[in-house]
């Protein structure tokens, strides 16, 4: 079935857009954490350095387990419905379902791994004063930047759309209908 709109993600309009934003935020962060935590200071560190490549490295993949997680929790698909992978050649990791889940639900699914991955790792940075993980934080927020476009974009479409993922590219198709045919066993 042929969706009735589509959104679509340039990444070769959002990736410019992404890197500046994650050195603003980057500088915003580290500022907020020195005016609110300690002075300022600067350490160096290998240990440190290992830690942030692979804690940003954790939070990437737990983005992606996040999208699926929202899949299930919110638009109810069925576990086998889910795929996840990385394309080298986008440069981007994906959390898709085979499944279409309703705008609302959509729209929920896109968001959790913001708050889970972005949000939670500032916060507990600040809570017990380690400036890694706010740094992380502030990497994973503009990471998100995709994800709230494209929230953005759901919401001039009815909550009750229906929204199919695609499994190779950063794009939603939108249906008005639900646009898989329905066997006799569901």
């Amino acid at each position: 079935m042929k969706p009735d709109r589509i959104i679509e993600l340039k990444m070769e309009e959002v990736v410019p857009k992404v890197l500046w934003i994650n050195g603003l935020l980057l500088v915003l962060f580290a500022a907020a954490y020195h005016f609110f935590t300690e002075p300022l200071t600067f350490r160096f560190s290998f240990l440190g350095i290992a830690f942030f490549i692979i804690g940003y490295l954790v939070l990437i993949v737990l983005h992606e387990l996040f999208h699926l997680i929202g899949f299930v929790l919110f638009g109810k698909v069925a576990i086998s419905s889910l795929n996840y992978g990385v394309d080298l050649k986008l440069g981007i990791a994906y959390a898709t379902s085979s499944m279409p889940v309703q705008n609302k639900a959509m729209r929920k699914v896109l968001l959790l791994p913001f708050w889970t991955t972005a949000v939670l790792p500032t916060v507990a940075g600040f809570w017990v004063e380690n400036q890694i993980m706010v740094l992380l934080g502030a990497m994973l927020a503009a990471g998100a930047l995709g994800d709230f476009w494209m929230y953005r974009e759901l919401l001039k479409e009815p909550k009750d759309a229906w929204i199919l993922d695609d499994p190779a590219l950063p794009r939603l198709n939108v249906y008005e209908k639900y646009p898989i045919e329905k066997s006799a066993d569901l």
